[in-house]
């Protein structure tokens, strides 16, 4: 089980790991503005833009992904694949966020492809065993 609950895990925690470097750009525009953060993180361009759309996006990443983990935990049986899936899943997001910070839209919108291909693979399996 726990194959598949740490990558949930890491995927929870991912949306506040990329809000770091948000806080950094932030800092960098005239100071964190913790009154209006989002009015400030709306006024941001070039790197404090990217570091604002990957955060949001790690959300709906996380949404996405609690989907197939709880279809898998459904079915009750978690195979080798479903959890090499769900890595692959953590290891994509991650270097999707590498790539939006450092502006490499190609291989960021791959390695989102890639990511979303895991985890509708963990739902297609999970929908195989009912």
């Amino acid at each position: 089980m726990s194959g598949i609950l740490m990558p949930l895990f890491l995927i929870a925690i991912l949306p506040y790991l990329a809000k770091l470097p948000l806080v950094w750009a932030m800092h960098r525009a005239g100071g964190y503005d913790n009154h209006y953060p989002r009015q400030q993180q709306s006024q941001l361009s070039g790197f404090g833009q990217r570091c604002t759309a990957a955060h949001y996006n790690s959300f709906e990443a996380l949404a996405f992904f609690s989907v197939a983990v709880l279809m898998v935990l459904a079915v009750g049986q978690v195979t080798p694949l479903m959890q090499l899936l769900a890595w692959s899943f953590v290891g994509c997001r991650v270097g999707y966020l590498f790539c939006y910070w450092l502006n490499w839209a190609t291989l960021r919108s791959l390695i989102w492809l890639a990511s979303m291909a895991s985890a509708i693979s963990l739902m297609l399996l999970a929908l195989a065993r009912l």
